[in-house]
This record gives C-alpha cells, structure tokens and sequence, in this order.
C-alpha cells in the first residue's frame, strides 16, 4: 500500500466507505501524492500520448477552427481563449501558431491555460514564452472566465472528471463505494442501502450486476460553459473517447506506463479516466440555453476541416523519406479503427450563431 492509499484507507476509517467519484478526485488532485500534482503524464515517456503529441496537424486545425468561429460570430474585439488541461501546450502552440493568418484574432484574444499541475505549468510557460496573445493560468474553469465571449478548446479533459457508479442488485440500485478488506487494501464495496438517485428510464432495464456511470462534475463544467457561451458568445469544442448514445457499463480504467493497470492498487501512480458520456454533456448544455452539434467521430470531423490537404502539404515540404511518418499519425487520428471513431467533438454555441465548421 503506497502512501496515497494509507491515507485514503484512514479517512475511510474515519468516515466510512467514499464513492468512487471522492477516490478519483483524491487519486488525481491530492496536493502531496496526487497524479496530477506530482507529474508529466503525457508524452510518448509517460502515461499516455494526446492527438496533440501525435501531429502538429490536430492543433492546426483546432486553431484554423477557433479562427473561423470568431469571424463568423462577428470577430469580437475582446475575447478569451481557454484550454482547459493544455499537458504540454503543444496544442496552444500548434493553434497559434495558425492562427496568424488571422491576426485580428491574436490581437482580439487572451489566452487562459485551465491548469493545476505545477509542473506542467513551467513546461507551458516555456511553450508558450513568445506567444502574441497576453497569457493567464487558473487552477479551475468558474464562472467568472465567461465575462465575454469565449472560445474554449477542451482535449481529453472531460474523460478525467470524477464519476459515481452505481450497480443494479436484487434489492435495487446501489452506489459503488470504495472501502478496505480484513487486509486493509482498498476494494470496491456497494452501499448497504439503496442508491437515493433517479436512474433514466432506458437504462433501468439493466441486468443484475449492470453499471449506471455519471458524472456529477462533468455535467456541472457543461453547465458553466454553456452558459457563459449563451450570454456572451464564443464557442467550446470537446474532444474526448466516449459515447454518444445512453447506456450503462463500466468505462473506468487506470493506466500507467501506457499500459492497462489496476484502479485501487496504487493511487496516483496512474492516469484514472472514465468513457464520456456525450448525450449527457450536450443535454447540460442545452438547458443553460446554447446550441450543440455533434457528437460526430474525430475522423470525420478532422477530414471535413482538411486534414487530408493538410498532410499533402507536409508531405510535399519535407523530405520524401518523411512522407511515411505523415501518413501514419495521419491514420492514428482518423482511421476508424484508431481515434477515428472512438473519439468524438461535440461544439456548444449560442443558439443565434452559424453552425461551425466541420459539422
């Protein structure tokens, strides 16, 4: 048992079992021990590797995206750019660096990095360090980013946002619990009474042993930026794996050296992540007054914005021998059977604005 662990089994000793939405908020934001406080997970040496990390094309084109989102909304003089888990920021720097072709844009933004990780935050500020735009960082994204418009890029984000689960027994609908065995070692108990939550209709038909999984924080950000967006305009675009039709299953998984590995047995020495439920986020949006349009597959999305002209490009200012290397971070992100399909964009937009591209 790591020290993450002891000290989750002690307040549980305290308290009694936690869900498993209060083990992923501590696995991952613990300030001492905590996944994200205490490393650089992202990257071909760390836990897992991002569109962003696998071509320069996939930034491009969210900033050649940003870019036409502000001109068709009137190209406000004062607006925002957030990111919200920037990593690295080679997707901020990919972006803008595009959008120089526009520099009304660059002139009419500040870009704000959602960002609690210390040590990613050097690694940006380094990334980041002759950028055009005035540059700011939050630990969360509040409302109070929203004062105007506000164009909000959020890539595998939203699949880390906590999630509770709750399982169908004989007696009902009960919440996994995380709790500790005669050993003392962390494991997943259920709630000896039933679950005081209202399950939708067409998952109730689950079998025995079937998961129901939400995310109460997930819906909570929808809300906010969907707002913020319906009063003053701008646009977000969430790129995540997930689902768009309603469900139940189990998503939640751990991984650690980019490798499948166990949820309990070491808190944060592993990425904790769950599928996001895309119907749900874009039903949050929609009740704060926005538009949504997705969720449509990554592939799809990116060859509808010119990806596929855009490797031709690359392909044709390189040496021939780089050719190949175009070709395959160019199938990573677009073939079905790679992020293709798997990941999905969803946009929100106030209701008045144009459909954005690519849908």
């Amino acid at each position: 048992m790591n020290a993450l662990a002891q000290r989750i089994a002690n307040l549980i000793a305290a308290q009694g079992p936690i869900t498993v939405a209060q083990f992923m908020t501590i696995a991952m934001h613990d300030r001492e021990y905590g996944y994200y406080a205490t490393r650089n997970p992202i990257g071909a040496e760390g836990d897992f590797v991002t569109a962003p990390e696998i071509s320069q094309m996939f930034g491009e084109l969210l900033g050649l995206w940003c870019v036409q989102t502000w001109h068709d909304q009137g190209r406000p003089s004062m607006a925002r750019l957030i990111e919200l888990g920037p990593g690295r920021s080679t997707l901020m720097a990919d972006a803008l660096r595009t959008a120089k072709i526009a520099p009304g844009f660059l002139a009419a933004i500040e870009v704000t990095l959602v960002e609690s990780n210390p040590k990613l935050r050097e690694i940006q500020k380094t990334t980041l360090k002759d950028i055009q735009p005035p540059l700011a960082w939050s630990d969360s994204c509040d409302s109070l980013l929203f004062d105007r418009p506000t164009f909000v890029l959020a890539n595998e984000f939203f699949d880390a946002m906590p999630v509770r689960q709750l399982v169908r027994t004989e007696r009902g609908w009960a919440e996994r619990m995380v709790g500790f065995d005669s050993d003392g070692e962390l494991v997943f108990v259920l709630s000896p009474v039933p679950a005081a939550l209202a399950v939708p209709v067409d998952r109730a038909g689950a079998p025995i042993g079937g998961v129901y999984e939400f995310s109460d924080a997930g819906m909570a950000l929808a809300e906010i930026i969907a707002h913020g967006i319906a009063e003053h305009g701008g646009a977000a675009l969430v790129i995540d794996y997930g689902y768009s039709k309603p469900g139940f299953g189990e998503t939640l998984q751990a991984v650690a050296a980019q490798q499948a590995t166990t949820l309990l047995g070491a808190p944060g020495e592993a990425d904790v992540s769950a599928s996001v439920d895309f119907a749900a986020l874009a039903a949050a949006a929609e009740t704060q007054g926005a538009a949504t349009y997705g969720p449509i597959g990554q592939g799809d999305f990116l060859v509808d914005l010119g990806i596929l002209q855009r490797a031709d490009t690359l392909k044709r200012g390189r040496a021939s021998d780089r050719g190949p290397s175009v070709d395959f971070d160019l199938n990573r992100l677009i073939a079905p059977d790679e992020m293709g399909e798997l990941f999905k964009v969803l946009a929100i937009v106030p209701t008045n604005a144009p459909p954005p591209a690519g849908f």
